[in-house]
C-alpha cells in the first residue's frame, strides 16, 4: 500500500510539473509582460508619490512667502508669489492661494475683493461647501457698497434651512433688515436663529441683544419744547 502511494505521489508530481512547464512554455511571454507591468507601476507609483511631496514641500514654502510679503505690506509682490502657487502648485495649494489672494484684494478694494470670491463661487469645480464660503464673503463684502441687493439675494439663498452657513447669512439680514429700519424683517431673520437648535450659543447671545433692539421699536426723537425768552432786565 506505501509502495502504490508512493507511486502515486510521484506520478501526480510528474503531471504537475508537466502542467506548469507546458503553461510556461505557452504564457510565458505573458508572464513575465505582466511581471513587468506591475514592477513598472509600483515604481511609477512610488516616483509619483514622491513627486508630489516635493511639490507640496515647494507649495508649502511658497506660500508662506507669500502671506509674509502681504503682512509685510508688499501686496505686489505678494499679488504675483499667490498668482504662480495658483498656476503652478499643488491643486490644494492653488486653491489657499485663491482665497488668500481674494483677502488680499478685499483689504484695498472691496469690489475687487468681491469679485474674485465670486469667481471662486462660480467655480464648479470646488465643492458646494467651498462655492458657498466664497459667495458669502463676497456678498459681506457688497453689504457695504453703493448696492446691497445683490449681495442680500445671495445671503437669502445662504439663509435657507439646510445651509452650512445659514446661520451668518441670517444674522447679516437681521442686521440689515434693523438697519433699513424694517423692524418686523429683522424679527422674522432673528426669530429663525432663535428656533434653529444649531444656532452657536455666542450667536444667541448676540440674538437677545438684537431682540431687544427690535422689541424697542424705531426711536422717535422730539424736539424739544422752546421756552419763552426771559423778560430784559428792567432798567431806570
Amino acid at each position: 500500500m506505501a509502495e502504490n502511494n508512493e507511486f502515486i505521489r510521484e506520478v501526480n508530481e510528474d503531471y504537475r510539473r508537466d502542467q506548469v512547464a507546458e503553461i510556461w512554455r505557452r504564457y510565458s511571454g505573458v508572464i513575465i509582460a505582466i511581471a513587468v507591468l506591475v514592477v513598472a507601476a509600483v515604481g511609477g507609483w512610488r516616483y509619483w508619490q514622491a513627486d508630489q511631496k516635493s511639490r507640496a514641500e515647494t507649495a508649502s514654502e511658497s506660500f508662506d512667502s507669500a502671506n509674509k510679503l502681504a503682512r509685510d505690506g508688499k501686496a505686489d509682490e505678494a499679488d504675483k508669489a499667490f498668482l504662480e502657487i495658483e498656476k503652478q502648485g499643488p491643486a490644494g495649494y492653488a486653491l489657499l492661494a485663491r482665497f488668500r489672494s481674494a483677502t488680499e484684494a478685499a483689504k484695498r478694494n472691496p469690489a475687487a475683493g468681491a469679485a474674485e470670491y465670486e469667481a471662486l463661487g462660480a467655480d464648479p469645480k470646488l465643492s458646494n461647501g467651498l462655492r458657498d464660503l466664497a459667495r458669502l464673503r463676497a456678498a459681506l463684502l457688497r453689504m457695504d457698497l453703493p448696492n446691497p441687493d445683490p449681495a442680500l439675494a445671495v445671503l437669502q439663498g445662504l439663509a435657507a434651512p439646510t445651509g452650512a452657513f445659514r446661520h451668518t447669512a441670517r444674522e447679516m439680514l437681521g442686521l440689515a433688515a434693523l438697519k433699513r429700519g424694517d423692524y418686523d424683517g429683522a424679527g422674522r431673520w432673528f426669530d429663525q436663529l432663535s428656533a434653529d437648535p444649531q444656532t452657536p450659543q455666542n450667536l444667541r447671545q448676540r440674538i437677545e441683544v438684537y431682540t431687544a433692539l427690535v422689541a424697542g421699536g424705531p426711536v422717535t426723537v422730539t424736539e424739544p419744547v422752546a421756552q419763552p425768552a426771559a423778560p430784559p432786565p428792567a432798567t431806570r
